[in-house]
Formats: structure tokens, sequence, C-alpha cells
């Protein structure tokens, strides 16, 4: 454990910080199951409203810093495939 009490409180800090991102990336993985469930049971209306839903959340979390915005780019480009193949 740190001695310095600045150190201690940057322990805390980041322990917080921790837990935020893993909660935040944790909701966005559950959002895009939704959608992966829902064009695998082949409901259209459901799957894209589970996107819009997973894509706010996405956005979300690289308006917060949990995410680099290529990686969101990528998450809601396959998702997004994963829709408009379901309409065909």
């Amino acid at each position: 454990m740190a001695n310095i009490k600045s150190q201690v409180k940057r322990v805390g800090t980041n322990e917080k910080s921790r837990m935020a991102n893993a909660s935040m990336k944790s909701s966005v993985r559950t959002e895009m199951k939704k959608v992966r469930l829902a064009v695998e049971a082949g409901e259209v209306e459901k799957a894209e409203a589970a996107l819009r839903s997973a894509v706010a959340k996405i956005d979300k979390s690289v308006s917060k810093g949990v995410q680099t915005k290529r990686t969101a780019a990528r998450q809601k480009s396959h998702l997004q495939a994963l829709v408009n193949n379901l309409k065909k």
C-alpha cells in the first residue's frame, strides 16, 4: 500500500474509475447481445429497436472515454450489418 497521502487518494480514484468503466463495458456488451439475439430469432422490429439502443450506449461509452471511437465504429458497423442481412 502507498505511504504518500496523494497516492493513497489516487488509488481510490483509480478503483472508482475502473468500476465505472467495467460497468459501462458490461452494459455495452449486454446491448450488443440483445441485437444478436433478436437477429437470431428473426425479429426485425425488435432487432432495429435493440440496434438503436446499442448504438446510443456505444456512443455514450466513447464520450466517456471508456472505448475508442474506432472500436465503437467497428461494433456499430458489425451490428448494422447483422440487422441489414436480416431484412433481406
